[in-house]
């Protein structure tokens, strides 16, 4: 892949600072192909996008609500599908993208409820 422009893209020390993920996860994404750097430097340097940046946002928004990276694949597949011109009504992708938004509704559920017994464990000791 052909490096793009420096100023659009950037090293992934920078991506890791702006996403407060480690550089060996991101390199473990690129490796599994969750997320493919845009270029490389001539010395063979991974060049990250905006794009990019915002795509692995999106992945570590997936992380505490615990997908797989095999369901993150998948995903990222939907919705690589839609934002590329796919048909939005195609009956497949859309029971795609709507079982991901009952998996993520049910996953919140559970998250809120594990914050509210945090929060009464807190109770107990600070009444000690």
């Amino acid at each position: 892949m052909a490096p793009q422009s420096t100023s659009a893209t950037m090293h992934i020390g920078e991506l890791a600072e702006k996403t407060g993920l480690s550089l060996r996860t991101i390199r473990h994404y690129d490796e599994i192909g969750l997320l493919k750097a845009s270029g490389r430097t001539e010395g063979g340097f991974r060049l990250y996008s905006a794009d990019d940046r915002d795509r692995l946002i999106l992945i570590r928004r997936m992380k505490p609500l615990g997908f797989t990276l095999e369901e993150m694949m998948a995903l990222l597949k939907v919705i690589d599908t839609l934002d590329g011109g796919g048909d939005s009504t195609d009956p497949h992708v859309r029971a795609e993208l709507d079982s991901f938004i009952e998996q993520t509704i049910e996953r919140r559920r559970k998250l809120e409820e594990q914050l509210a017994m945090a929060d009464e464990f807190l109770q107990l000791l600070r009444d000690q």
